[in-house]
């Protein structure tokens, strides 16, 4: 079974309004230029995308999710494929291991895909301070008060009471760990 994951963003972005120009992909007739754009896929799997810096909550309807990110499609003479597609979202802090979702929805839409993330963040909360970090260079170290982070996504302690584990072999090749902000208290399941 697919994670689904809950919204572990500040409480005060929960009821953010959809941003204008935001859809859900029905077709790629739905895709109209070559511009970066906030997206999710929802559990059932439809891609939806806005305007990129929304609010990727809001985009979801502050829904769960099955993957959130960025993505950026460029049309040639076969029709529209995608360019870079990255997991950026802090608000869902969705794993890596996301990717069969977004495969998944851009295969039932046509849509040429890389295969893979272009770019791959790796989230984690601090278990001591509650901060959302990103791992960089395979440093389980939170950015701002320096204890270990797990080796496995950890945010559904903050929803559900459980832990799921993810494992850390999928952190390879990034870069210095920075804190995302916010402190995760008050993050409730939707």
């Amino acid at each position: 079974m697919r994670r689904s994951y809950p919204y572990v963003g500040p409480a005060e972005l929960r009821h953010t309004p959809p941003a204008p120009g935001s859809t859900t992909v029905d077709s790629p007739a739905h895709i109209s230029d070559d511009q970066p754009r906030t997206f999710v896929v929802t559990p059932d799997g439809r891609l939806r995308l806005a305007p990129r810096h929304s609010e990727h909550v809001a985009l979801a309807g502050d829904e769960n999710v099955a993957a959130a990110g960025e993505i950026v499609f460029a049309r040639d003479e076969t029709g529209w494929r995608v360019t870079t597609v990255t997991n950026q979202s802090t608000g869902y802090c969705p794993d890596p291991d996301c990717w069969p979702a977004v495969a998944e929805a851009l295969d039932r839409l046509g849509i040429r895909h890389p295969g893979d993330f272009t770019e791959k963040l790796v989230f984690r909360r601090c278990e001591s301070c509650g901060e959302r970090n990103v791992v960089r260079d395979a440093d389980f170290t939170c950015a701002l008060c320096d204890a270990d982070l797990p080796a496995y996504w950890n945010f559904a302690a903050l929803t559900a009471g459980c832990v799921e584990r993810t494992p850390a072999h999928v952190v390879g090749g990034l870069s210095a760990g920075f804190v995302i902000g916010g402190s995760g208290e008050g993050c409730a399941a939707s």
